[in-house]
C-alpha cells in the first residue's frame, strides 16, 4: 500500500514538472508572437512583398508551428483521451502545413484562388483547438490544494492565451467580413496582427483608437469582462492557497 502512495507521489510530482515545463516554454513563445505582432507589423501593413516583410513572416510563422506545437504537448497532460489527443494533432498539424504551404512568402507552394475562404479554412479550426486547451488549462490551474509555480506559470499562459484566442477570433471574423475592424488591412499576417493588438488593447484597458463593428465591439466587452474576472479569481484562488512544503523545482 505504501509503495502504491509513493508511485502515485511520484507521478504527481513527475506531472507538475512537465506542466511547469510546457506552460514556461508556451508563455515565451506567446511572448515572443505578441511581440512579433504589436512592433513589428509596421513594415507588413506598409507592404507586406518587401525583403523585410518577408523576413518577419517567416520568423513568424516558425513561432506560430511551434506555438501549435506546444498547445497539442500540453493538452496532453490534462487528457488520457486518445482519441482527442489525436484528433488535436491532426487538426493541428494540418492547420500548420496548409498554412506554410499557402503562406510561405517566398515561394508559394500551392496556388490559392479563394484566399479568403482558405485564411476562414484555417482559422475556423485553429479557434476551437484554442478554446479546448483554455479550457483543460483554466480546470488545472483552478484544481488541487496547493499553490505550485506551474499554476503561475500556467495563469500567466492563459491570460496570454486569451489574448491571441480572441485575437484569432477578431481575425476570424474580419476575413468572413473585410473591414469589420474599422479598417480594411490586408487578409494574412497584417489583418491577424491588428486584431492581436486590438485584442490586448481591450484586455490591457487601452484604447485600440479603431472602430469596429457592433459584433467586434460586443464580443470586445466581453473579453474585458472576462478578462477583469480572470484576474480576480486567479489572485483570489491562488493568494488564498498554501504553498506546498514538499515542492520541488
Amino acid at each position: 500500500m505504501a509503495n502504491f502512495i509513493l508511485k502515485n507521489l511520484l507521478s504527481r510530482v513527475e506531472l507538475q514538472r512537465e506542466k511547469l515545463k510546457d506552460y514556461r516554454n508556451i508563455v515565451l513563445v506567446q511572448i515572443l508572437i505578441v511581440v512579433f505582432g504589436l512592433l513589428l507589423s509596421e513594415p507588413i501593413i506598409e507592404d507586406s512583398k518587401s525583403d523585410l516583410s518577408k523576413f518577419i513572416i517567416s520568423v513568424f510563422s516558425f513561432f506560430a508551428a511551434t506555438y501549435a506545437f506546444l498547445l497539442w504537448d500540453l493538452l496532453r497532460n490534462f487528457t488520457d483521451s486518445r482519441w482527442l489527443i489525436i484528433s488535436i494533432l491532426v487538426i493541428l498539424g494540418g492547420v500548420v502545413i496548409v498554412g506554410i504551404l499557402g503562406e510561405f512568402p517566398y515561394y508559394q507552394l500551392i496556388h490559392i484562388s479563394d484566399r479568403q475562404t482558405y485564411l476562414l479554412f484555417l482559422h475556423g479550426f485553429l479557434f476551437p483547438v484554442e478554446i479546448t486547451v483554455i479550457s483543460f488549462a483554466l480546470r488545472d490551474i483552478f484544481s488541487g490544494g496547493f499553490m505550485t509555480s506551474d499554476k503561475l506559470w500556467g495563469a500567466a499562459c492563459i491570460f496570454l492565451m486569451m489574448g491571441i484566442s480572441f485575437g484569432s477570433l477578431y481575425d476570424l471574423i474580419s476575413i468572413a467580413r473585410p473591414g469589420s475592424l474599422g479598417q480594411t488591412f490586408e487578409l494574412g499576417f497584417p489583418n491577424y496582427s491588428e486584431c492581436v493588438t486590438y485584442s490586448f488593447c481591450i484586455l490591457g484597458g487601452i484604447d485600440p483608437g479603431l472602430e469596429p463593428v457592433r459584433l467586434i465591439r460586443n464580443i470586445s466587452v466581453l473579453e474585458a469582462v472576462w478578462g477583469g474576472l480572470y484576474g480576480m479569481l486567479i489572485i483570489g484562488k491562488l493568494l488564498g492557497l498554501p504553498r506546498a512544503e514538499n515542492e520541488n523545482q
